[in-house]
């Protein structure tokens, strides 16, 4: 008994997808995250060293000082995590979680905005190597 090519190829296509999904690790694998302190609505801008973005709702921005606030959107922002690069505009020197990013597609040598998320609010957190605390 023959399949039809269709349903094979199907098949096929999930399996792939499924083996894909489960090859990618989160960049906070090798990491333990522990808050600290009440969330804020605002950071100041010309304190952030850097971003990391860790999926479609999870931006960490390093300070200045060493400092990490993770920002995590109230709704998944799509294309974030694969692109891996985002811009906003303020008129002050805060970002703050009523502020919007825009996720930037970078096919094709062009950088095109993708879509637009909100911030949620900003939250310290601290990152231990998960490795550190083994014997």
């Amino acid at each position: 008994m023959r399949l039809p090519t269709t349903i094979i190829i199907a098949s096929a296509l999930a399996a792939g997808s499924m083996a894909f999904a489960a090859e990618k690790a989160s960049k906070d694998e090798p990491y333990e995250i522990k808050t600290v302190g009440e969330p804020e609505s605002c950071i100041r801008r010309s304190s952030i060293r850097s971003t990391d973005v860790i999926d479609d709702k999870t931006i960490d921005f390093k300070m200045n000082n060493g400092d990490i606030y993770r920002n995590t959107l109230p709704n998944k922002c799509s294309g974030l995590g694969f692109e891996d690069a985002f811009s906003y505009k303020t008129s002050t020197n805060q970002l703050c979680n009523v502020d919007i990013i825009h996720v930037l597609d970078q096919t094709a040598g062009r950088l095109d905005t993708r879509g637009a998320c909100g911030l949620g609010k900003f939250q310290k957190i601290e990152k231990t190597r998960k490795d550190q605390h083994e014997d």
